[in-house]
């Protein structure tokens, strides 16, 4: 892998070796994901989406499909962007302060909601769309972090530690939701402004505690930073390209399909758990902090099987048990609460352990020096499915019911479980991130 970095301009300067990694980093980076699980839990996944169905776009039959289109178009955008500025972060050296600029936009629009009343459906779809946006850049931006703070002997094991921080944080934002709106007896807008505030605050041990180990890089003289970003992209997708990188490319082609799938169930899980199964607000938000805990216990303990066996085995039971859980849900009888507590349980561990897995592979594979780039290109294939999985589960729910749409969801994980199998996830070669080795944990 080491020729992919080949095109990159050398540093500024010989800058002096960083330190060796601190816990305290670690830990600053995993609160990042413990920060910005309060969106996508509130407004992506529990609250919002009934609530714009219900509230804002007063019951309307499209609203699933508006709703799959909006985070479509914003996947889209992230989509076409996300590699552009992980090069020119790369280039700066300034990942830091994308992610700052990112996570505070993400965190505005979602107090922003707060005020949408209704019949407002562009503005709370604008809104929702904007700061999915910047979530999804925020979360690419953060990944790009991985390689610097971790060694390929601990990547799947830094990642889970991240991905179960992020399910304890969405868990504390659910259990004070739960709390606003058992306290009025309805869903509150307050909540919404809470879920951003929340963001806010916790993302700031991050941005003070994490280090930006990257060098900057010298332009090409001539050049400026947009079109060498672009010519880095270019020259890299096309050593994507080559024989030698195929299980790299194969692996982006996976996780698309796992991801299409995966950001369906997200985006209409709360949906499917009140229109289908019959579970009301609080009982669906007590339904999630179930799912929460089982998502921290999937990420975490499959980080650990995973630097003891190898990526492929993680994912596969990943994404075998995500075949398993939309089959039985589609099947699962309406009022039947608790079989489907049993589903919520097996999507929350699948969901920990191909998220933290994930990303963990993308790491491993990373040349030294290129990190936002190619956890941009990460990006790029994860933001692609869910303009792709989204619209398909909305038109699908729309059109034929829920059953029939998460039935058919099964087919991404089967997808990109089928492309996996055959894989041999060790790069060819690998050394240790700039900061050494961090302590094992």
């Amino acid at each position: 892998m080491r020729d992919l970095a080949a095109a990159s301009s050398a540093p500024t300067a010989p800058a002096a070796e960083f330190p060796p990694v601190r816990p305290r980093e670690i830990f600053g980076w995993c609160c990042f994901d413990f920060a910005n699980s309060a969106y996508v839990t509130i407004i992506v996944t529990v609250i919002y989406f009934p609530y714009f169905t219900k509230v804002v776009a007063g019951g309307a039959a499209a609203a699933a499909a508006w709703w799959g289109f909006t985070l479509a178009l914003a996947q889209l955008a992230v989509l076409l962007v996300s590699p552009l500025i992980g090069a020119m972060a790369d280039t700066r050296a300034n990942k830091k302060r994308w992610l700052a600029c990112t996570a505070a936009t993400c965190s505005l629009a979602t107090l922003a909601l707060t005020a949408v009343g209704p019949g407002e459906i562009w503005l709370a779809l604008g809104l929702v769309g904007f700061a999915t946006a910047a979530f999804y850049l925020s979360e690419n931006i953060c990944a790009g972090f991985l390689p610097e703070i971790s060694t390929p002997e601990t990547a799947g094991r830094i990642s889970g530690y991240g991905w179960s921080f992020g399910y304890f944080g969405g868990l504390l934002c659910l259990v004070l939701s739960l709390w606003m709106i058992e306290g009025l007896g309805r869903p509150v807008p307050e909540v919404f402004a809470m879920t951003g505030i929340f963001f806010a605050l916790a993302a700031l041990p991050t941005l003070i505690l994490l280090r930006e180990r990257a060098r900057p890089k010298t332009l090409p003289p001539g050049q400026s930073l947009l079109a060498a970003s672009w010519g880095e992209n270019i020259r890299s997708l096309r050593a994507l390209a080559r024989p030698e990188h195929r299980t790299l490319a194969l692996f982006f082609t996976s996780l698309f399909f796992s991801t299409a799938g995966l950001t369906a169930v997200v985006a209409y899980a709360s949906g499917f758990a009140e229109g289908v199964i019959g579970f009301s607000t609080p009982e669906v938000i007590k339904l999630f902090v179930v799912l929460q805990l089982a998502g921290a216990a999937g990420a975490f303990g499959f980080g650990f099987l995973q630097d003891k066996t190898s990526p492929k085995v993680a994912l596969s039971l990943a994404l075998g048990l995500w075949v398993l859980v939309c089959i039985v849900a589609s099947v699962c009888p309406a009022g039947a609460k608790g079989t489907f507590y049993g589903v919520g349980i097996g999507a929350g561990i699948a969901m920990g352990a191909f998220q933290s897995g994930g990303r963990a592979v993308v790491a491993l594979f990373t040349p030294e020096g290129k990190s936002g780039e190619y956890f941009g290109f990460w990006g790029f294939f994860s933001k692609l499915a869910g303009v792709v999985g989204q619209p398909v589960f909305g038109l699908l729910a729309s059109g034929f019911g829920f059953r029939t749409a998460i039935f058919v969801n099964s087919f991404f994980f089967l997808a990109g479980l089928a492309i996996l199998l055959p894989l041999a996830l060790k790069p060819a070669a690998t050394t240790a991130g700039p900061g050494g080795a961090p302590p094992a944990a």
